[in-house]
């Protein structure tokens, strides 16, 4: 008898570094046999080419899920631990358990299930670059729609990172309900009596 392939979910997230947003995870469980050319690190892939990947991704996958932790959630916990709890949100919602969650990076959630952290892993492992892609396109869009919220940052055009044009917007504007108040850019750009 043979033993039976492992279902392996990949794990990655996007938006750590930005001054606004939430942080976005992605889980995927990938099938033995899938049609994905060009799967790789999200990064290294047009917008265009990202996109059009993150829908064969969700109609090819056996299962997949997005899950974010809140701006409030990254000021409480901090960064890296938001991260972390996105990511364990990620797989604790996907349809199917995985025998195995490989993730992105040298950092591992905690989860009921076995756990390996893989550097590069982004670009290495085909579920991991496909949730790269899933968190990085959910995570776009996001952002467009937090641009319309609260227009004259530009997040739709840096995504909450902090270009110069989104520090000088930081500036003039202040922060907006949805900027991370605990990064130095942010608490620098806050009135006195809030820092």
């Amino acid at each position: 008898m043979t033993q039976p392939l492992s279902l392996i979910a990949g794990v990655d997230e996007a938006g750590r570094g930005p001054l606004a947003g939430p942080v976005v995870a992605a889980a995927v469980i990938l099938p033995a046999h899938y049609t994905l050319p060009g799967l790789t690190d999200s990064k290294k892939l047009s917008a265009k080419r990202r996109t059009t990947l993150a829908t064969a991704i969700t109609q090819q996958a056996l299962a997949y899920a997005i899950a974010q932790a809140s701006v409030a959630e990254i000021d409480q916990l901090n960064i890296l631990q938001a991260t972390l709890l996105a990511m364990q949100r990620a797989v604790n919602a996907l349809a199917l358990v995985p025998d195995v969650v490989w993730v992105d990076g040298n950092r591992c959630p905690e989860l009921a299930i076995p756990v390996q952290a893989i550097i590069r892993g982004d670009q290495t492992v085909p579920a991991i670059s496909a949730a790269s892609i899933l968190a990085k396109v959910s995570r776009d869009a996001l952002m467009d729609a937090l641009d319309v919220q609260y227009p004259g940052y530009g997040l739709a055009q840096h995504k909450g990172y902090g270009t110069q044009a989104h520090r000088e917007a930081l500036t003039r504007l202040g922060p907006s309900p949805c900027h991370r108040r605990s990064f130095a850019p942010v608490q620098a750009a806050l009135p006195l009596s809030l820092r």
